[in-house]
């Protein structure tokens, strides 16, 4: 049998060097020879696993590390790290806790002089000790660039108590802002953000912390952006994002650097380390070359400085199963506890009313996005025998329901972060592909949720200043392309204070400028003209059972207009 081994002469020759002006972010520091193995020694055992990929328990000996001029693979991931300097821009990959680089997380955090990093990752984990949380509590981060701070209470607090800088991009955005940087180009121009707080740079980047009084000032305030327009539409420019190192993990990567993600996991991987000046890689299964067929290969090596072995098992940020799915609502922002009381069975009832009907919105064979929260709970109300493929912005397409006990897969996850599955004929993809989908308007029918909804089909959902910041995520992206993606709002009426949702005007930033062309609520369905082709505002088409116009009108912030014929649902 022959092996196809390089003489060392030309893996010197064809090793990857990193240019001398990175040297400030990464010194040539060399590990000892004793730590040291030659790059075409004899295979050692290698951790291959299920398909549920848990880490190895095994001891990964000091054997396994090769100088970073003859080889890739390091003993551990606090030794791959020693050489990475405070002030470091980390691109980090992952998203929620599904593909994040937790091996190499834990060994940042533990060094503590490793101060004041710039961090770019879709999200910042969870409020635990998962994801980057473990960084933002210790305050080894000092900047980020995110789409969404979700279920992270403490990211928020840091940021509102003037304690961390953050610059809220859209998730796209940030996707297609690494692409350009791993692809040499200067940045991306793009629709998503147009006519927004992401436009005009109305978000502060960091607030001072409070004084004795409790106020507040705008240490630094968000970048306006510059705009051109194209072909009659508006686009803003967006740059290029660099990055010192990336951190990421892959489900098998070989000696080479090649890599394989599963399923979800591989959202942010390949655009991280294509950006970056070093790129680390934390494998489940590090394995020779050539066992990896090339057609399998989602990372050429050529993109990965450092391997390191996974030592820290995965988490699950949100486990849903189909058994609990009865009694856990994706919209309620406090899965897996369930309330027996009057209130509770009101907010359900509502909810099913609003997600059944908004499966009207759905046609046999589209192509569509179901947010988070109401809207992806229209698939549970399609009729017998209709089928639609459910693009998940996370890197799905064709999502299949909540998973059985015995089938759940912590690298499947939805854009909700939660445990789901994949239909016959699904396909799964990173971010940037995800997103060209979506703003290339070949998701037929996008839902959303709204905190406010206008007459003339703004919409926002994602922030209100002062009290409650959870970004974005992929919400400008999926509004970005309402002339080709049908955009149908779902949201209940009023507000839990009894203030309408349906209003002449916004009072909070936006997420689109007229992109609404539909909304629903538990009362009623309005039809948006959003191009002003007939005068523009609202016109209600449909009312709920029990509900009479004047009831409608009661509770809307705007005036609208009566179809000549009014449906019922």
């Amino acid at each position: 049998m022959i092996r196809s081994v390089l003489p060392c002469s030309k893996l010197l020759s064809r090793s990857r060097v990193l240019p001398r002006a990175s040297t400030s972010i990464i010194s040539k520091t060399t590990p000892l020879l004793s730590q040291v193995r030659s790059y075409y020694h004899e295979p050692y055992p290698t951790p291959k696993h299920d398909l549920k990929s848990v880490p190895s328990k095994g001891d990964h000996a000091e054997s396994r590390i090769t100088p970073h001029r003859r080889g890739k693979v390091w003993v551990d991931a606090k030794t791959a790290i020693q050489d990475i300097k405070s002030g470091s821009t980390v691109l980090s990959a992952g998203f929620g806790l599904c593909g994040t680089a937790e091996t190499i997380i834990t060994a940042i955090t533990e060094r503590k002089d490793l101060q004041d990093l710039m961090v770019v990752s879709n999200n910042a984990g969870n409020a635990g000790t998962a994801g980057l949380s473990p960084l933002v509590t210790s305050g080894q981060i000092q900047r980020m660039i995110l789409s969404y701070l979700g279920t992270n209470k403490g990211l928020m607090a840091a940021y509102i108590g003037g304690r961390i800088s953050l610059e809220l991009s859209p998730q796209g955005t940030i996707a297609e802002r690494l692409r350009a940087a791993g692809a040499g180009m200067p940045g991306i121009y793009t629709r998503s953000g147009v006519g927004t707080f992401i436009e005009t740079g109305g978000i502060p980047r960091r607030f001072s912390a409070p004084d004795a009084d409790g106020k507040q000032t705008v240490v630094e305030s968000g970048a306006t952006k510059e705009t051109k327009e194209i072909d009659g539409k508006k686009y803003i420019f967006e740059p290029a994002i660099h990055g010192d190192v990336a951190i990421l993990r892959a489900w098998k990567v070989d000696r080479a650097g090649n890599c394989v993600f599963r399923y979800t996991t591989r959202a942010f991987g390949p655009l991280v380390a294509k950006a970056a000046k070093l790129t680390i890689v934390e494998a489940e299964n590090i394995v020779e070359i050539g066992e990896i067929n090339p057609m399998n290969i989602d990372l050429p090596g050529i993109y990965v400085d450092r391997i390191v072995p996974a030592t820290v098992d995965k988490q699950i940020e949100i486990k849903t199963t189909r058994e609990q799915s009865e009694n856990v609502s994706p919209s309620s922002g406090d899965e897996g506890h369930r309330s027996e009381s009057p209130k509770h069975d009101t907010a359900k009832e509502s909810r099913e009313r609003i997600a059944k009907r908004a499966s009207k919105e759905l046609y046999d064979g589209a192509y569509v996005n179901l947010g988070v929260g109401i809207p992806v709970l229209a698939a549970n109300y399609l009729p017998e025998g209709q089928k639609v493929w459910i693009q998940s912005e996370n890197g799905i397409l064709g999502m299949g329901p909540y998973p059985l006990e015995d089938e759940v897969d912590a690298d499947i996850i939805n854009a909700g972060k939660e445990t789901v599955t994949l239909v016959p004929g699904a396909s799964v993809f990173d971010s940037s592909e995800s997103f060209s989908m979506i703003r290339g308007g070949h998701v037929d029918v996008s839902i959303l949720g709204a905190m406010e909804v206008s007459a003339s089909g703004d919409l926002a959902n994602y922030m209100i200043p002062g009290k409650l910041i959870k970004g974005m995520g992929g919400a400008m992206d999926l509004v970005s392309s309402p002339e080709d993606t049908k955009i149908v709002v779902v949201t209940t009426h009023v507000d839990k204070h009894g203030k309408p949702k349906v209003l002449e005007q916004c009072s909070l930033p936006l997420t689109g400028v007229s992109v609404v062309s539909r909304i629903i609520t538990d009362l009623a369905v309005f039809d948006v003209d959003r191009t002003n082709q007939n005068g523009g505002g609202l016109t209600l088409i449909e009312l709920a059972e029990g509900m009479t116009v004047e009831e409608v009108k009661e509770k809307t912030g705007a005036s609208f207009k009566v179809a000549s014929e009014l449906g019922r649902f």
